[in-house]
């Protein structure tokens, strides 16, 4: 497996060769710069590691000049100079009259296995313009095994401490700015044999290393031998039991132990150690952190984006999405929100495809992590537009949503008898004495734990967990949703109408046996006289509740706070912007109690945490993404932009910007970036700039204010009530009043 090696915070660009090329019989010239960005099975960089699918889908940007691609061809060759001299002698595809961009399939059979190759595309335009070919991406394939998933590459940056400081002790302190996982590399020379002594650690306390740090956050000692003659060290770091054996993810032997640390302490040392002679090594998954951007007249909010954006880079180390540092295991619902922020921030979905293939036969216990892989595929679908993950596991996704627990009326519950042994190995655990159970929150009410927390009912605001729960019933309701529109993509009729038929039951049940129609609120599950505030939020977030009622719940919901954990968050703010409560929403996210993203950064952590503060989880670590909501709640609720379409082939942008009076986003799309711009100009005079992407069209929706008038690129638009529709290119939106 390759690792690219990056001195400090060096950020990958990708330089194409532009080549004039004349079409041998034609007298057509290319007039249009070439196709970039370009992807083997969803892979940037595929020459660094090993395409598992023998018959993989080929991706590229096209060039803003193109305005519409309306053609294209893709040569592929055994042999880089014959594909220099436009000889696919593997596959040339001809010229196909398609927009399509993304998820082209190999269309000559399969592939050979343990085998190199080159490819490249060039594309045409609707005014029959040729483009120049793309440069060359080389990638190799392996031998075919049962997954489809490739794993994109590792890189190792070595990063230069921003702060050296002298500790109270006369010990050597190096701050590297953000927390990362990794080991230290140090050129030191000496006269004579030594050992030095160094910490590592997460946070500071009074101007050292904090020796005791609580939970799980980390510090480490060692000793590093050093000794005349060499000059340049790696600390070896011993494993942790903990998160090495088991169920743990485990990182390749060729890479090492890691762990995660901001700080470097050195103790003993005969010379003085410069910054110049430091390094943080840091591991991560391939990741371009220039592909997305968020700025706003919020300072708090955009600090906030900034260690949820940073969280999905920290914690890619692994090549799958874990649950952080202490268990680096994969939980289902953690991976959901790791993988919504990870689309979001980097034009990246090797680690959630190969996350989901790892779900199908290494599930996790809790009833409503199982009830989020179906989730992750569908978005998956979305934002790649790619069928092959649905094909290949549809009857594991149709199991994973419990379908077969469903009584008469449609609702589930994880105490049916039907949860035997045989169900469990149809879900994917091998250890068939295992059983599925409830959650709702993490973590509970502790009892004979010796946590003192702040809420002694845990996380969970009280929720009367009941064999029928009202939680659990709202996902396995989106599950139904989700698979009525996966089996009518895969054009099973009859599953489509099933799945359909479904949801419409398990809604009318929530609403009639869940609801109480005196308060206006959803209660905790079956024969409950309690009402959490994760039964209301689950219910707005997945689209359960009424036109009618959503008042109610709202104001429930905000008469809460944040009465979630971090987790629960992705939901509550879901819900919140679903029911135009946009404004909330934007209040939570950049509140600054100790239950806020705020109180994350104000602890000294770089990476989002397992919970808002220690006190209300004391084993918490500080690296653990499920915390980092806002990363997509930004872009895709407050923002607005989610795909209309699967692959982004139309996007939907529906802002609510409260009372934000300046904000930019660039959000990665499979298909290149959509850059919008907000700004109040005054009170009667607002502006959006929104830029979309070639082979993507846009549909713009807002809700007016009494006496608004909505422009499109200087032209009123009389409709005002309706979305919309954008071309590709630059767009200038205005409200007036």
């Amino acid at each position: 497996m390759k690792i690219i090696l990056k001195t400090k915070l060096v950020l990958f660009t990708f330089l194409f060769v532009l080549p004039v090329y004349a079409q041998p019989g034609t007298a057509y010239k290319a007039s249009l710069k070439s196709p970039y960005g370009l992807m083997v099975e969803f892979i940037r960089e595929p020459e660094g590691t090993i395409i598992n699918d023998m018959v993989p889908e080929f991706s590229w940007i096209v060039p803003s000049e193109a305005v519409l691609q309306n053609g294209y061809q893709i040569l592929i060759s055994s042999d880089r100079n014959l594909l220099n001299s436009n000889n696919g002698d593997v596959w040339n595809s001809g010229v196909v009259l398609s927009n399509n961009s993304c998820n082209i399939r190999f269309g000559r059979g399969r592939l050979k296995e343990n085998s190199k190759y080159f490819w490249k595309v060039r594309i045409q335009d609707k005014k029959v313009r040729l483009s120049e070919y793309s440069d060359i991406q080389v990638f190799k394939t392996g031998s075919s095994g049962n997954g489809i998933a490739s794993h994109s590459i590792f890189q190792v940056e070595k990063i230069m401490p921003v702060v050296v400081t002298q500790t109270k002790e006369g010990n050597t302190l190096y701050d590297f700015g953000k927390d990362a996982f990794g080991t230290l590399e140090i050129k030191h020379t000496t006269d004579k044999s030594d050992t030095l002594t160094i910490f590592l650690g997460e946070k500071l306390l009074n101007g050292q290393i904090d020796r005791n740090p609580g939970g799980t956050i980390r510090f480490i000692q060692a000793g590093l031998p050093v000794n005349p003659g060499k000059s340049l060290y790696t600390l070896k770091l011993p494993p942790d039991k903990r998160n090495t054996t088991g169920a743990a993810v485990l990182l390749p032997d060729s890479l090492g132990v890691v762990i995660p640390f901001r700080y470097a302490e050195i103790k003993n040392s005969s010379k003085k150690i410069s910054a110049e002679d430091i390094r943080q090594v840091a591991l991560f998954h391939y990741f371009d952190y220039t592909e997305s951007d968020f700025t706003s007249s919020d300072t708090v909010l955009n600090q906030v984006w900034e260690i949820c954006k940073y969280s999905m880079k920290a914690t890619s180390f692994s090549g799958i999405y874990i649950d952080g540092d202490r268990e680096r295991i994969a939980y289902e619902a953690d991976a959901y929100i790791n993988q919504l922020g990870h689309y979001s921030v980097d034009r990246e979905y090797a680690m959630g495809r190969q996350t989901i293939e790892h779900f199908m036969s290494n599930p996790t216990w809790p009833t409503e992590w199982l009830l989020h892989t179906a989730m992750m595929a569908y978005q998956d679908y979305l934002y790649t537009g790619d069928t092959e993950f649905l094909e290949k596991y549809y009857t594991g996704l149709k199991d994973k949503t419990l379908i077969e627990l469903s009584r008469e009326d449609g609702l589930i519950s994880s105490l049916s008898k039907l949860v035997n042994g045989s169900f469990m190995k149809k879900l994917g655990f091998s250890d068939t004495s295992v059983r599925i159970h409830d959650i709702v929150d993490w973590p509970p009410a502790q009892k004979d734990t010796g946590w003192k927390l702040s809420t002694p009912e845990g996380e969970r605001d009280g929720h009367e967990m009941l064999p029928v729960n009202t939680v659990v019933n709202c996902l396995f309701y989106n599950n139904m949703k989700i698979m009525s529109e996966i089996a009518a993509i895969l054009n099973n009729q009859s599953d489509k109408v099933l799945f359909e038929s479904m949801a419409i039951k398990v809604k009318a049940s929530i609403n009639a046996k869940l609801f109480d129609s005196e308060k206006g609120i959803y209660i905790d599950g079956e024969g409950s006289h309690h009402s959490s505030v994760h039964s209301n939020m689950m219910a707005l977030a997945f689209d359960v509740v009424p036109e009618s009622k959503k008042k109610s719940v709202a104001e429930y919901i905000n008469s809460r706070g944040m009465a979630c954990s971090v987790y629960g968050a992705q939901y509550l703010l879901e819900g919140l912007y679903k029911a135009g409560e946009g404004q909330y929403a934007l209040d939570l996210m950049r509140a600054t109690s100790d239950r806020s993203w705020w109180n994350m950064i104000r602890s000294g952590s770089t990476i989002t945490l397992e919970a808002w503060d220690m006190k209300y989880k004391p084993n918490s670590d500080w690296n653990h993404a499920w915390g980092a909501a806002p990363a997509n709640i930004i872009p895709r609720y407050l923002w607005g932009i989610q795909p209309k379409t699967a692959g982004f082939k139309a996007v939907s942008i529906s802002p609510q910007m409260g009372n934000l009076t300046f904000s930019t986003i660039k959000l990665p799309v499979i298909c290149g970036q959509i850059k919008c711009e907000y700004r109040v100009v005054n009170e009667k005079h607002k502006t959006f700039s929104i830029e979309i992407p070639v082979n993507c069209e846009g549909e713009f929706s807002l809700k007016l204010l009494a006496g608004e008038s909505l422009y499109l690129n200087g032209k009123m638009i009389k409709s005002s009530g309706k979305s919309i529709h954008l071309n590709p290119g630059v767009s200038r939106i205005e409200i007036k009043l």
